[in-house]
Protein backbone atom coordinates (compact mmCIF):
# COMPACT_ATOMS: atom_id res chain seq x y z
CA UNK A 1 0.00 0.00 0.00
CA UNK A 2 1.21 3.45 -0.95
CA UNK A 3 -0.34 6.54 0.84
CA UNK A 4 0.23 8.63 -2.42
CA UNK A 5 -2.53 6.72 -3.74
CA UNK A 6 -5.00 8.01 -1.69
CA UNK A 7 -4.33 12.05 -1.86
CA UNK A 8 -6.21 14.33 -3.83
CA UNK A 9 -5.95 14.76 -7.75
CA UNK A 10 -3.38 16.89 -8.43
CA UNK A 11 -5.05 20.02 -9.34
CA UNK A 12 -6.81 19.86 -6.18
CA UNK A 13 -3.48 19.40 -4.11
CA UNK A 14 -2.07 21.84 -5.63
CA UNK A 15 -4.65 24.32 -4.42
CA UNK A 16 -4.48 23.20 -0.53
CA UNK A 17 -0.56 23.50 -0.87
CA UNK A 18 -1.69 27.46 -2.25
CA UNK A 19 -4.23 27.85 1.02
CA UNK A 20 -1.12 27.10 3.29
CA UNK A 21 0.49 30.35 1.53
CA UNK A 22 4.47 28.84 2.65
CA UNK A 23 7.23 27.86 -0.03
CA UNK A 24 9.38 26.21 2.13
CA UNK A 25 12.89 24.70 1.21
CA UNK A 26 14.03 21.88 2.92
CA UNK A 27 17.36 20.11 3.19
CA UNK A 28 16.99 16.42 1.44
CA UNK A 29 19.33 13.64 0.48
CA UNK A 30 18.44 11.54 -2.41
CA UNK A 31 21.12 8.78 -2.29
CA UNK A 32 21.72 6.58 1.05
CA UNK A 33 22.91 2.94 0.76
CA UNK A 34 21.60 0.94 3.53
CA UNK A 35 22.39 -2.14 4.84
CA UNK A 36 20.41 -4.07 2.17
CA UNK A 37 23.59 -3.84 -0.06
CA UNK A 38 26.68 -1.61 2.11
CA UNK A 39 26.13 1.18 4.64
CA UNK A 40 27.64 3.10 7.34
CA UNK A 41 24.25 2.37 9.17
CA UNK A 42 23.80 -0.40 11.32
CA UNK A 43 19.86 -0.40 10.23
CA UNK A 44 17.52 1.68 8.43
CA UNK A 45 15.69 3.40 11.74
CA UNK A 46 19.38 4.96 12.69
CA UNK A 47 19.52 6.41 8.88
CA UNK A 48 15.95 8.36 10.10
CA UNK A 49 17.42 9.63 13.56
CA UNK A 50 20.07 11.16 11.68
CA UNK A 51 17.81 12.73 9.12
CA UNK A 52 15.25 14.15 12.07
CA UNK A 53 18.47 14.88 14.37
CA UNK A 54 19.49 17.01 11.23
CA UNK A 55 16.36 18.37 9.74
CA UNK A 56 16.25 16.67 6.23
CA UNK A 57 12.95 16.32 4.91
CA UNK A 58 13.16 13.96 1.58
CA UNK A 59 15.97 10.94 2.13
CA UNK A 60 16.20 8.93 -0.73
CA UNK A 61 17.28 5.16 -0.59
CA UNK A 62 19.88 4.28 -3.42
CA UNK A 63 21.07 0.53 -2.99
CA UNK A 64 23.18 -1.53 -5.45
CA UNK A 65 20.68 -3.33 -7.93
CA UNK A 66 17.96 -4.42 -5.64
CA UNK A 67 14.97 -2.98 -3.72
CA UNK A 68 14.26 -4.81 -0.76
CA UNK A 69 15.20 -2.24 1.43
CA UNK A 70 11.98 -0.62 0.57
CA UNK A 71 9.35 -1.92 2.41
CA UNK A 72 11.45 -1.06 5.68
CA UNK A 73 12.10 2.31 4.60
CA UNK A 74 9.10 3.26 3.71
CA UNK A 75 7.26 2.39 6.81
CA UNK A 76 10.13 4.56 8.40
CA UNK A 77 9.93 7.10 6.52
CA UNK A 78 5.34 6.84 7.71
CA UNK A 79 6.95 7.20 11.07
CA UNK A 80 9.16 9.86 11.07
CA UNK A 81 7.55 12.14 8.36
CA UNK A 82 10.26 12.24 6.36
CA UNK A 83 9.55 11.73 2.45
CA UNK A 84 10.96 8.48 1.22
CA UNK A 85 12.27 8.92 -2.34
CA UNK A 86 12.52 5.21 -4.00
CA UNK A 87 15.90 4.65 -6.39
CA UNK A 88 18.17 1.90 -7.04
CA UNK A 89 21.71 1.96 -8.76
CA UNK A 90 23.26 0.38 -11.65
CA UNK A 91 26.91 -0.54 -12.36
CA UNK A 92 27.00 -0.79 -16.56
CA UNK A 93 29.51 -1.03 -18.97
CA UNK A 94 30.01 1.20 -22.38
CA UNK A 95 32.37 -0.91 -24.22
CA UNK A 96 33.14 1.49 -26.70
CA UNK A 97 34.76 3.65 -24.23
CA UNK A 98 35.87 0.93 -22.31
CA UNK A 99 37.95 -0.28 -25.37
CA UNK A 100 38.82 3.29 -25.59
CA UNK A 101 40.39 4.44 -22.03
CA UNK A 102 37.84 6.70 -21.35
CA UNK A 103 36.62 6.95 -17.84
CA UNK A 104 33.06 7.65 -17.13
CA UNK A 105 31.92 8.13 -13.14
CA UNK A 106 34.68 5.12 -12.25
CA UNK A 107 37.84 6.86 -11.45
CA UNK A 108 39.80 3.43 -11.60
CA UNK A 109 37.89 1.20 -14.69
CA UNK A 110 37.78 2.27 -18.15
CA UNK A 111 33.97 2.07 -19.35
CA UNK A 112 32.57 1.48 -16.20
CA UNK A 113 29.43 3.81 -15.91
CA UNK A 114 27.11 3.91 -12.76
CA UNK A 115 23.09 4.88 -12.93
CA UNK A 116 21.05 5.62 -10.53
CA UNK A 117 16.90 5.49 -10.89
CA UNK A 118 14.87 7.71 -9.21
CA UNK A 119 11.47 7.69 -8.05
CA UNK A 120 10.33 3.86 -8.80
CA UNK A 121 7.44 2.70 -8.15
CA UNK A 122 6.36 1.53 -4.70
CA UNK A 123 5.68 -1.15 -4.18
CA UNK A 124 8.32 -2.22 -6.79
CA UNK A 125 7.94 -4.68 -9.61
CA UNK A 126 9.37 -5.27 -12.88
CA UNK A 127 8.16 -7.64 -15.68
CA UNK A 128 9.34 -11.46 -15.31
CA UNK A 129 11.70 -10.85 -18.33
CA UNK A 130 13.42 -7.78 -16.92
CA UNK A 131 13.41 -9.55 -13.13
CA UNK A 132 14.83 -12.38 -14.14
CA UNK A 133 17.80 -9.85 -16.39
CA UNK A 134 18.28 -8.34 -13.02
CA UNK A 135 18.74 -11.72 -11.39
CA UNK A 136 21.05 -12.57 -13.76
CA UNK A 137 23.27 -9.80 -13.12
CA UNK A 138 22.81 -9.75 -9.28
CA UNK A 139 23.89 -13.89 -9.61
CA UNK A 140 26.99 -12.57 -11.58
CA UNK A 141 27.73 -10.20 -9.22
CA UNK A 142 27.97 -12.67 -6.06
CA UNK A 143 29.86 -15.30 -7.79
CA UNK A 144 32.45 -12.71 -8.28
CA UNK A 145 32.45 -12.11 -4.58
CA UNK A 146 32.44 -15.92 -3.72
CA UNK A 147 35.66 -16.33 -5.91
CA UNK A 148 37.46 -13.50 -4.00
CA UNK A 149 36.54 -15.34 -1.01
CA UNK A 150 37.77 -18.39 -1.83
CA UNK A 151 41.15 -16.66 -3.38
CA UNK A 152 41.48 -14.78 -0.08
CA UNK A 153 41.38 -17.84 2.10
CA UNK A 154 43.58 -19.66 -0.43
CA UNK A 155 46.34 -16.50 0.05
CA UNK A 156 45.30 -16.59 4.13
CA UNK A 157 46.39 -20.60 3.98
CA UNK A 158 49.62 -19.74 2.46
CA UNK A 159 50.73 -17.07 4.75
CA UNK A 160 49.70 -19.52 7.69
CA UNK A 161 47.30 -16.76 8.80
CA UNK A 162 44.81 -18.68 10.68
CA UNK A 163 42.41 -16.93 9.20
CA UNK A 164 39.44 -18.67 6.73
CA UNK A 165 36.31 -16.69 5.75
CA UNK A 166 32.96 -18.00 4.65
CA UNK A 167 30.78 -16.36 2.17
CA UNK A 168 27.22 -17.39 4.08
CA UNK A 169 28.58 -16.68 7.49
CA UNK A 170 29.56 -13.23 5.87
CA UNK A 171 26.04 -12.62 4.27
CA UNK A 172 24.34 -14.03 7.53
CA UNK A 173 26.49 -11.30 10.02
CA UNK A 174 27.30 -8.57 7.78
CA UNK A 175 24.93 -8.10 5.08
CA UNK A 176 21.13 -8.13 4.30
CA UNK A 177 21.18 -9.13 0.86
CA UNK A 178 24.36 -8.37 -1.38
CA UNK A 179 27.43 -9.54 -0.38
CA UNK A 180 30.00 -6.88 -1.34
CA UNK A 181 33.51 -6.38 -1.56
CA UNK A 182 33.35 -4.16 1.53
CA UNK A 183 31.42 -6.48 3.41
CA UNK A 184 34.65 -9.14 2.74
CA UNK A 185 37.05 -6.89 4.13
CA UNK A 186 34.63 -5.87 7.16
CA UNK A 187 34.93 -9.85 7.66
CA UNK A 188 38.66 -9.53 7.17
CA UNK A 189 38.96 -6.98 9.79
CA UNK A 190 37.00 -8.40 12.36
CA UNK A 191 38.60 -11.87 12.07
CA UNK A 192 42.07 -10.60 12.79
CA UNK A 193 40.18 -8.43 15.72
CA UNK A 194 39.08 -11.71 17.24
CA UNK A 195 42.13 -13.03 16.68
CA UNK A 196 44.51 -10.88 18.85
CA UNK A 197 44.19 -8.38 21.23
CA UNK A 198 47.38 -7.33 21.07
CA UNK A 199 47.79 -3.84 18.63
CA UNK A 200 50.96 -4.88 17.75
CA UNK A 201 50.34 -8.43 16.90
CA UNK A 202 47.21 -7.27 14.81
CA UNK A 203 49.83 -4.70 12.99
CA UNK A 204 52.17 -7.90 12.30
CA UNK A 205 48.96 -9.90 11.12
CA UNK A 206 47.79 -7.01 8.81
CA UNK A 207 51.23 -6.78 7.87
CA UNK A 208 51.54 -10.45 6.73
CA UNK A 209 48.43 -10.21 4.99
CA UNK A 210 49.35 -7.51 2.86
CA UNK A 211 51.95 -9.10 1.87
CA UNK A 212 55.28 -7.59 3.69
CA UNK A 213 53.57 -4.05 3.20
CA UNK A 214 52.83 -2.30 6.48
CA UNK A 215 49.25 -0.67 7.41
CA UNK A 216 49.66 2.55 7.39
CA UNK A 217 46.51 3.70 9.39
CA UNK A 218 45.61 3.83 13.30
CA UNK A 219 44.60 -0.25 14.08
CA UNK A 220 41.85 1.11 15.78
CA UNK A 221 40.70 3.21 12.81
CA UNK A 222 37.94 1.22 11.21
CA UNK A 223 36.79 2.75 8.08
CA UNK A 224 40.77 3.54 7.56
CA UNK A 225 41.43 -0.58 8.21
CA UNK A 226 38.75 -1.79 6.22
CA UNK A 227 39.77 0.25 3.27
CA UNK A 228 43.43 -0.28 3.71
CA UNK A 229 42.19 -3.79 3.40
CA UNK A 230 40.44 -3.33 0.59
CA UNK A 231 43.06 -1.56 -1.54
CA UNK A 232 45.82 -3.92 -0.71
CA UNK A 233 43.98 -6.87 -1.23
CA UNK A 234 40.73 -7.11 -2.82
CA UNK A 235 41.62 -4.52 -5.88
CA UNK A 236 43.61 -4.90 -8.80
CA UNK A 237 47.41 -6.39 -7.77
CA UNK A 238 45.87 -7.67 -4.85
CA UNK A 239 45.80 -11.62 -4.03
CA UNK A 240 42.31 -12.05 -3.56
CA UNK A 241 41.00 -9.67 -6.57
CA UNK A 242 39.07 -11.31 -9.50
CA UNK A 243 37.72 -9.54 -12.50
CA UNK A 244 34.54 -8.71 -12.64
CA UNK A 245 32.67 -11.15 -16.20
CA UNK A 246 31.18 -8.90 -18.57
CA UNK A 247 27.92 -10.77 -17.45
CA UNK A 248 27.88 -8.68 -14.40
CA UNK A 249 27.08 -5.79 -15.93
CA UNK A 250 23.78 -4.40 -17.92
CA UNK A 251 24.47 -2.42 -20.78
CA UNK A 252 23.46 1.35 -20.00
CA UNK A 253 19.93 0.62 -22.49
CA UNK A 254 19.49 -2.64 -20.58
CA UNK A 255 19.47 -0.42 -17.46
CA UNK A 256 17.70 2.63 -18.76
CA UNK A 257 14.74 -0.20 -19.37
CA UNK A 258 15.04 -1.41 -16.68
CA UNK A 259 14.49 1.85 -14.35
CA UNK A 260 11.45 2.47 -16.90
CA UNK A 261 9.46 -0.43 -16.27
CA UNK A 262 10.33 -0.01 -12.51
CA UNK A 263 8.06 3.03 -12.93
CA UNK A 264 11.50 5.38 -12.64
CA UNK A 265 13.94 8.43 -14.26
CA UNK A 266 17.00 7.42 -15.19
CA UNK A 267 19.64 9.25 -13.59
CA UNK A 268 23.33 10.03 -13.99
CA UNK A 269 25.86 9.84 -11.30
CA UNK A 270 28.38 12.85 -11.68
CA UNK A 271 31.73 12.34 -10.44
CA UNK A 272 33.14 15.69 -11.42
CA UNK A 273 36.53 17.02 -9.92
CA UNK A 274 38.99 15.09 -7.87
CA UNK A 275 41.15 16.52 -4.91
CA UNK A 276 43.31 18.01 -7.59
CA UNK A 277 40.95 19.48 -9.69
CA UNK A 278 41.00 16.70 -12.40
CA UNK A 279 37.33 15.24 -14.21
CA UNK A 280 37.37 11.86 -15.92
CA UNK A 281 37.59 12.18 -19.71
CA UNK A 282 33.74 11.42 -20.16
CA UNK A 283 32.72 14.06 -17.60
CA UNK A 284 35.83 17.03 -18.63
CA UNK A 285 33.25 19.35 -21.12
CA UNK A 286 30.55 19.85 -19.97
CA UNK A 287 28.75 20.73 -22.98
CA UNK A 288 29.59 17.08 -24.58
CA UNK A 289 28.63 15.33 -21.45
CA UNK A 290 25.42 17.24 -21.50
CA UNK A 291 24.88 16.57 -25.47
CA UNK A 292 26.02 12.54 -24.59
CA UNK A 293 23.03 12.15 -21.90
CA UNK A 294 20.40 13.90 -23.97
CA UNK A 295 21.47 11.41 -26.65
CA UNK A 296 20.50 8.50 -24.19
CA UNK A 297 16.86 10.60 -23.16
CA UNK A 298 18.32 11.22 -19.78
CA UNK A 299 17.24 14.37 -18.25
CA UNK A 300 18.46 13.98 -14.45
CA UNK A 301 21.65 14.00 -12.54
CA UNK A 302 23.23 13.57 -8.95
CA UNK A 303 25.90 14.57 -7.22
CA UNK A 304 27.74 13.46 -4.18
CA UNK A 305 29.03 16.92 -2.98
CA UNK A 306 31.49 16.03 -0.45
CA UNK A 307 33.22 14.70 -3.43
CA UNK A 308 33.86 17.72 -4.98
CA UNK A 309 35.35 21.43 -4.67
CA UNK A 310 31.99 23.94 -4.05
CA UNK A 311 33.04 26.27 -7.10
CA UNK A 312 33.42 23.01 -9.35
CA UNK A 313 30.29 21.87 -8.51
CA UNK A 314 28.54 24.86 -8.38
CA UNK A 315 29.76 25.98 -12.05
CA UNK A 316 28.75 22.25 -13.02
CA UNK A 317 25.14 22.44 -11.06
CA UNK A 318 24.24 25.99 -12.70
CA UNK A 319 25.11 24.93 -16.49
CA UNK A 320 22.68 21.75 -16.20
CA UNK A 321 20.03 23.55 -14.35
CA UNK A 322 20.00 26.25 -16.88
CA UNK A 323 19.35 23.09 -18.92
CA UNK A 324 16.12 22.10 -17.78
CA UNK A 325 18.04 18.99 -15.85
CA UNK A 326 16.61 17.44 -12.80
CA UNK A 327 19.57 17.48 -9.99
CA UNK A 328 19.69 15.81 -6.92
CA UNK A 329 22.13 15.51 -3.82
CA UNK A 330 23.70 12.90 -1.82
CA UNK A 331 25.82 12.32 0.58
CA UNK A 332 26.00 7.65 -0.41
CA UNK A 333 27.47 6.37 2.89
CA UNK A 334 28.39 3.15 1.28
CA UNK A 335 31.67 3.30 3.36
CA UNK A 336 32.37 2.10 6.78
CA UNK A 337 32.70 6.46 7.55
CA UNK A 338 29.80 7.52 9.43
CA UNK A 339 29.41 10.73 8.06
CA UNK A 340 26.17 13.56 8.82
CA UNK A 341 23.59 13.25 6.39
CA UNK A 342 23.26 16.82 5.09
CA UNK A 343 25.24 17.39 2.16
CA UNK A 344 28.32 19.65 1.88
CA UNK A 345 30.86 20.01 -0.34
CA UNK A 346 34.45 19.45 -0.10
CA UNK A 347 36.49 20.56 3.23
CA UNK A 348 32.69 20.54 5.21
CA UNK A 349 32.12 24.11 3.05
CA UNK A 350 28.40 24.25 3.50
CA UNK A 351 26.04 24.37 0.09
CA UNK A 352 24.60 27.91 -0.75
CA UNK A 353 21.04 29.03 -1.00
CA UNK A 354 20.85 28.32 -4.65
CA UNK A 355 22.47 25.35 -4.27
CA UNK A 356 20.34 24.05 -1.95
CA UNK A 357 17.31 25.64 -3.52
CA UNK A 358 18.16 23.77 -6.33
CA UNK A 359 18.54 19.67 -4.95
CA UNK A 360 15.27 20.44 -2.94
CA UNK A 361 13.62 21.23 -6.31
CA UNK A 362 15.36 18.37 -7.96
CA UNK A 363 13.40 16.38 -4.77
CA UNK A 364 10.16 18.04 -5.75
CA UNK A 365 10.31 16.48 -9.42
CA UNK A 366 10.41 12.96 -7.81
CA UNK A 367 7.94 13.38 -5.59
CA UNK A 368 6.02 14.19 -7.92
CA UNK A 369 6.84 11.58 -10.34
CA UNK A 370 6.03 9.15 -7.24
CA UNK A 371 2.55 10.40 -6.51
CA UNK A 372 1.95 10.88 -10.32
CA UNK A 373 2.99 7.15 -10.65
CA UNK A 374 1.11 5.79 -7.76
CA UNK A 375 -2.14 7.71 -9.28
CA UNK A 376 -1.83 5.35 -12.68
CA UNK A 377 -0.83 8.74 -14.26
CA UNK A 378 1.82 10.45 -16.87
CA UNK A 379 4.85 11.04 -14.15
CA UNK A 380 8.53 12.66 -15.26
CA UNK A 381 9.17 10.37 -18.29
CA UNK A 382 6.82 10.81 -21.64
CA UNK A 383 6.00 7.19 -23.58
CA UNK A 384 8.65 8.30 -25.68
CA UNK A 385 11.28 7.94 -22.67
CA UNK A 386 11.67 11.38 -23.00
CA UNK A 387 12.05 13.44 -19.49
CA UNK A 388 9.68 16.08 -20.01
CA UNK A 389 11.87 19.22 -19.32
CA UNK A 390 9.79 21.50 -20.73
CA UNK A 391 7.18 21.37 -17.78
CA UNK A 392 9.89 20.85 -14.86
CA UNK A 393 8.31 23.78 -12.68
CA UNK A 394 5.16 22.11 -12.67
CA UNK A 395 6.81 19.07 -11.04
CA UNK A 396 8.30 21.20 -8.95
CA UNK A 397 5.30 22.80 -7.61
CA UNK A 398 3.43 19.59 -7.24
CA UNK A 399 6.23 17.74 -5.38
CA UNK A 400 6.10 20.67 -3.04
CA UNK A 401 2.27 19.95 -2.35
CA UNK A 402 3.20 16.43 -2.17
CA UNK A 403 6.28 16.76 0.19
CA UNK A 404 4.16 18.97 2.75
CA UNK A 405 0.88 17.12 2.57
CA UNK A 406 3.01 13.81 3.56
CA UNK A 407 4.87 15.61 6.70
CA UNK A 408 2.22 17.62 7.53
Amino acid sequence: MNILNNYPNPQDLLSWHKSLRKDNTYKVNGHVHTPYSFSAFSNIPEMFEMAVNENITALGINDFYVADGYSEFYKNAIHYKIFPLFNIEFITLLKDEQSKGIRVNDPNNPGRCYLSGKGLNYPFFLPIELDQKLSAVVTESQQQIRSMVTKANQWFISINAGIELDFSNIKAKYAKELVRERHIAKAIRIAVFEKTEDVTARKELFKLIYGGKDTLVDVNDVPGLENEIRGNLLKVGGKAFVEEDDKAFMSLKEAITTIEAAGGIPCYPVLLDDKKGVYTEYEADKEKLYNELVKHNIGCIELIPARNDFNHLKDFVKFFNEKGFIITFGTEHNAPDMIPLTCDTRGNKQLDTELETIAYEGACVIAAHQYLKAKCMQGFIADTGKPNIANKTYYVSLGKAVIEKFIS
